[in-house]
């Protein structure tokens, strides 16, 4: 079982101390997450709040995923950092190929790519790109990252991308692994066919076997039932042994843990001292716990 600490929409001069101390506490990896800008105008609901309300999100502090990670990869040594997720369909694959590869490489490969579409319309108005065929169109974005992430030229013929043999320098010395966020078939289906993993977004809790029954059923379907799979989850059993131990039986190999309601509209009050002391606590009496 590894842990992953997810903390964000904060003050952006907590996350330098706060990876430290997750590093410090045992934690593997941190969770990054990821949004471009907030409309003002929009009848859009968010799909992970019981009544799809989106206002906590309001005045929140986002710092880019690829200016973020370097910053914290140069101030620890062991810790992977996350997304939780990009929004690829509203961004250009070859931008991103070079990004996510630039980060593996400052980060000596502690990066994990999580990848998903965006649930607003209205990040696609504002980047020029279509909500039509989304997830389609992602399924090409992840073909051109993974091969452009693995070095030599490479060219693409697809229906949506159609790109000459290029070949990106530098690109890390291990696969980039690739995470699909989402609870729908599809982002299922697209975890077992294409990727290296699949995250859980905490809703629907009660329906985290369901989920991990499919994936398994779905990667035996493509052929690729005996290759590694992470599954990153978020759930309250993450809180103590004996819960993570469940986990580990049902095949999560992730546990995303956090310590305060992230959908709290406002901004956030809770002490940098606090959630240095919530991370420490959770070293010592889970993380010690279960590794022992």
């Amino acid at each position: 079982m590894r842990f992953s600490y997810a903390e964000s929409l904060i003050d952006p001069t907590f996350y330098a101390p706060l990876a430290q101390a997750a590093e410090a506490a045992g934690f593997d990896s941190m969770i990054v997450p990821d949004s471009i800008c907030y409309p003002r105008d929009s009848d859009s609901t968010y799909p992970y709040t019981p009544d799809g309300n989106r206002e906590f999100l309001e005045d929140k502090p986002f710092i880019e995923p690829f200016t973020l990670i370097p910053a914290l990869a140069a101030v620890t040594e062991r810790l992977r950092f996350t997304t939780f997720v990009v929004k690829l369909p509203i961004r250009n694959p070859v931008l991103v190929a070079k990004q996510a590869t630039s980060v593996a490489v400052l980060s000596n490969n502690r990066f994990g790519f999580g990848v998903g579409l965006s649930p607003w319309p209205e990040d696609y108005v504002v980047t020029g790109e279509p909500w039509e065929r989304r997830g389609k169109r992602m399924d090409e974005q992840i073909e051109i990252i993974k091969a452009r992430s693995a070095g030599g030229y490479v060219e693409y013929h697809g229906e949506f991308y159609d790109l000459p043999a290029i070949k990106l320098c530098p690109t890390p010395t291990e696969p980039l692994p690739i995470l699909i966020g989402g609870h729908a078939d599809a982002a299922l289906r697209r975890a077992a066919r294409l990727c290296d993993g699949w995250m859980h977004a905490g809703s629907e809790g009660e329906r985290l076997g369901e989920f991990i029954d499919r994936l398994g059923e779905l990667r035996a379907e493509y052929g690729r039932a005996d290759e590694p799979f992470e599954i990153h989850v978020i759930s309250l059993d993450g809180y103590s042994p004996d819960g993570c131990r469940r986990l580990e039986e049902q095949g999560v190999t992730d546990v995303i843990i956090g310590f305060r309601d992230p959908y709290h509209v406002g901004p956030d009050t809770q002490p940098l001292q606090e959630k240095l002391d919530a991370i420490a606590w959770f070293g010592d009496e889970v993380i010690a716990k279960v590794t022992d």
